[in-house]
């Protein structure tokens, strides 16, 4: 008998997406991750729960169909990772035709299946606040809704509630070698230390690494399906005091985000590039930060250069590609692909896929798997992730409750910490009646308090698991400060 259902490689959205839906479901789990969850492209995203209004000119209408109605499902799901934004986009003459972007927007509002979310309405940017600051010859322009999110949070809420579900979740486990027969029997290394399991089924959700894995772990002959697709993206002190993001069309027909940040910052991407190398070494370049700048300058009256950048990242996007199309056309959808040979466990990998859809997908895989392992129905779509127990725009709310209840935090700590940890504030914070009984300060707001929390219950071992993915307090960081950060937690 194995000792697991179910055995996952890989610690992205997709992965503990898969986690704590077979959890939920009864099945015993055990899901590893070379490094930390959220490490490669779940962290290096754009940080939007969207349909992708640009995929519908590729004839995408069904992975935005499908991403459409997901947005509602995770901003009730995560109502202190998600929130709702409205998004300005400036009509450009030399850019697409107001008809076909008005078609595209009135196609967004009828497939999306809004609750919440309100429509698109028609902008005059010389009299409407939202033109303020923009460049005097952009006159016109629409206003549309999507989500934005926490994309690394969202990753290590799933992995806890999978792990609260009973999954075992293992970051810095890597999977050295896995031997197939009737059951997988997987050799791992965790941290120098070996340790071997066996399990019914094989999940490779590696992201860009699953034709790695395949090869050197599986040792799978070669199937060449996937294209490696980098985004890098940039943050710069606030641009504009307007909540609203905007979308910029760029004179290669792309598109760019400009989207509030940490309250004192705006994130601007992405760029769109093959990729081929190793994909944890992946860093923007100076030419696609200039090509960011540049389309900013394009549209904004406050013009900025790569000096005014205060942090850039980029990801790879692992999608499936079929041979038959170039890059820019290869769907953003998600490919499941099922090795369910006579004899042998069963080995599913999974391709592509986005932040927006994590759920859906997840979905999919345990429908592809339930001919292996009896499942009960899907139950997802109706369960917050933890803290997320509270009305969709209940934020204020528990933001003011929050204080109440521990009245020494100042506005922006209670906000930031409803913002992450929702409904369970109270385990960062537990009785502590003053701002010292915190522990020491870090930097910005981040006190010993909440760094225990984050190394007992979200498998935070170093300084950046907490200032880069676990919150973005790097960006208010010095490096003696982080330094300190770090030789804290080492005495933990």
């Amino acid at each position: 008998m194995a000792d697991f259902d179910l055995a996952i490689i890989g610690g992205g959205i997709n992965g503990v997406g898969i986690a704590r839906d077979a959890a939920g479901r009864g099945l015993k789990v055990v899901l590893v991750e070379q490094s930390d969850l959220a490490s490669g492209t779940s962290s290096a995203s754009s940080k939007l729960i969207h349909g992708g209004l640009r995929y519908l000119e590729h004839g995408a209408l069904r992975l935005v169909r499908t991403a459409l109605r997901e947005r509602e499902i995770l901003l009730r799901m995560a109502p202190h990772l998600i929130r709702p934004l409205r998004f300005v986009l400036p009509l450009d003459p030399a850019g697409r035709s107001p008809f076909f972007l008005r078609l595209g927007l009135l196609v967004y509002d009828l497939i999306g299946r809004r609750e919440i979310l309100p429509g698109t309405r028609s902008l005059d940017l010389t009299t409407d606040v939202r033109g303020l600051p923009l460049k005097r010859h952009f006159h016109y322009g629409y206003e549309y809704s999507d989500c934005f999110a926490d994309d690394a949070r969202l990753v290590v809420l799933n992995a806890v509630d999978a792990a609260e579900r009973g999954a075992s979740i293992r970051p810095r486990t890597r999977a050295v070698r896995a031997e197939r027969g009737e059951v997988w029997r997987l050799i791992l290394n965790a941290r120098g230390e070996r340790a071997e399991l066996t399990a019914r089924v094989l999940i490779n959700a590696s992201g860009a690494w699953v034709e790695s894995v395949a090869a050197t772990v599986l040792r799978q002959a070669p199937l060449n399906r996937l294209r490696l697709d980098k985004g890098s993206h940039i943050v710069v002190p606030r641009l504009y005091d307007d909540d609203r993001a905007y979308i910029l069309q760029a004179s290669d027909k792309r598109v760019v985000f400009a989207i509030p940040f940490q309250r004192d910052f705006t994130l601007i991407g992405t760029t769109d590039h093959a990729f081929t190398g190793d994909p944890a070494t992946v860093v923007p370049t100076m030419g696609e930060i200039d090509y960011l700048c540049g389309v900013i300058n394009q549209y904004f009256r406050a013009s900025i250069t790569a000096a005014d950048v205060v942090w850039a990242f980029a990801g790879v996007r692992a999608l499936y590609d079929d041979g038959a199309r170039q890059m820019q056309d290869i769907d953003r959808d998600y490919a499941l692909v099922l090795d369910k040979s006579f004899g042998q466990a069963p080995l599913l990998t999974v391709y592509g896929g986005k932040l927006t859809t994590f759920r859906r997908l997840a979905e999919d895989v345990l429908a592809r798997l339930s001919h292996f392992v009896p499942l009960p129905p899907p139950w997802t779509a109706k369960a917050s992730l933890p803290g997320g127990d509270f009305v969709f725009d209940g934020g204020p709310a528990l933001v003011t409750s929050t204080r109440r209840r521990w009245p020494f935090l100042s506005p922006d700590h209670a906000r930031r910490l409803v913002s992450a940890y929702g409904t369970r504030v109270e385990q960062v914070l537990g009785a502590s009646d003053r701002a010292e009984a915190l522990g020491e300060c870090f930097g910005g707001d981040l006190t010993a308090s909440e760094v225990r929390y984050l190394m007992g219950k979200e498998w935070a071992l170093t300084a950046e698991d907490v200032l880069w993915r676990r919150s973005k307090l790097g960006l208010r960081f010095s490096a003696a400060q982080t330094a300190a950060l770090q030789t804290f937690m080492q005495r933990k």
